[in-house]
């Protein structure tokens, strides 16, 4: 699992790629630290290259949800393939996130 963070148009981008799985998730997490101190930019999360999301990658997805709202950021989910719709879709996380 690779996460790459980047400012662009004043949000804050997370370019995930691979499987983001119990294994990986601790790390992602450390990776994803500088979402979760936003400061009021929008946060968008590139699932172009997400393979797969488990329940604890969905976790941090909320953790970063939570962490974005409260300081007027909003949180984008972009690029999601079949596979990691359908999970969102049967989590009912498809009503908790925007997406691009």
């Amino acid at each position: 699992m690779t996460t790459t963070i980047k400012e662009q148009n004043g949000a804050l981008v997370a370019y995930l790629e691979g499987r983001l799985d119990t294994a990986a998730t601790p790390q992602t997490e450390k990776d994803m630290q500088p979402l979760m101190a936003c400061d009021g930019k929008d946060v968008i999360l590139d699932c172009s290259a997400l393979e797969y999301i488990s329940s604890s990658g969905l976790r941090l997805f909320l953790n970063v949800l939570k962490n974005a709202k409260p300081k007027g950021s909003h949180v984008y989910i972009q690029g999601m393939n079949p596979t990691i719709t359908s999970v969102f879709t049967m989590t009912g996380f498809m009503n908790l996130f925007e997406f691009k």
